[in-house]
């Protein structure tokens, strides 16, 4: 797909999820948008998908978001991949609806294939369906997401012990380095040193994206990243990307972690992103 197409789909889904947090006053905006460069790459340039939707996922690439809590962007680029309708992006957050804050199984969403958003625990699902798809002779990938707060968590950290003790090297996890939290920035809260040098260490082939918010970074990123895989190491991408990007009043804070823009911040984050593939 176009670098013109992907940009022309990010802004699209920027405004999907400024939209969807404004209507029921509630969400996670600033870890969205700062996500919608790579999701929007990952689901339309880098991952093989087969058509429909199944919860076994072979002979398809497979993703697991960890850090749930970033569901508009999720749910945004899912429905304008077609895995339901774009119209029930009006749906979030709402009382039976299949678009609950952090994603949810129990009412069958396409494209969701595990419940999210207590953080730590992707990784270790992740793991389970990457060494399934080694027994069944499944050569597809098994890609996750995880927030670099989230690394605060130890069950992450038993979880990348065990992928380079396994040898688990059709998976690629990406850190969204954004350096902020819900409490503040990572390093106020906990700083936690070198990610690379400790996912090294933990024996992870690891490569970093230092422009996170840039389409063809991205792309490139991603291509590196799958080279590595199938060469005895799990595979850790390092995303640097800002909170919030393609919204000037919220980039470089954790003030719009989980808070919802009013009635004229709505207008004005519309207003920087074009209209190019239509509201719902």
């Amino acid at each position: 797909m176009s670098t013109t197409k992907l940009n022309d789909m990010v802004s699209q889904t920027r405004r999907d999820i400024l939209r969807m947090v404004h209507k029921v006053n509630s969400g996670h905006p600033g870890g969205s948008l700062g996500c919608a460069e790579f999701f929007v790459v990952l689901y339309n340039d880098v991952m093989s998908l087969k058509e429909g939707f199944d919860m076994d996922g072979i002979d398809e690439d497979l993703f697991f978001l960890s850090n749930g809590h970033i569901s508009p962007v999720f749910y945004s680029v899912l429905a304008r991949r077609g895995y339901f309708p774009v119209e029930e992006l009006n749906t979030f957050r709402l009382i039976d609806s299949r678009l609950q804050g952090h994603p949810t199984t129990h009412e069958g969403l396409p494209g969701v294939r595990i419940a999210s958003g207590s953080l730590g625990q992707g990784m270790s699902v992740a793991l389970g369906a990457a060494q399934a798809k080694k027994l069944n002779g499944d050569n597809y990938l098994v890609y996750t997401l995880h927030g670099d707060g989230e690394l605060q968590e130890g069950q992450n950290w038993e979880a990348i012990m065990y992928a380079a003790a396994k040898k688990v090297d059709n998976l690629i996890t990406t850190i969204d380095l954004n350096g902020q939290q819900i409490d503040g920035a990572t390093n106020d809260v906990l700083p936690m040193g070198s990610i690379k040098a400790k996912f090294e260490a933990f024996g992870w082939d690891v490569l970093e994206i230092e422009k996170g918010n840039d389409v063809e970074a991205i792309q490139k990123g991603m291509k590196d990243a799958k080279l590595k895989t199938g060469k005895g190491k799990p595979v850790c991408i390092l995303l640097h990307t800002v909170m919030g990007h393609g919204v000037d009043f919220m980039m470089h804070t954790h003030a719009w972690h989980g808070k919802a823009p009013n009635d004229e911040q709505l207008q004005k984050g519309l207003a920087q992103n074009a209209d190019t593939l239509g509201d719902y």
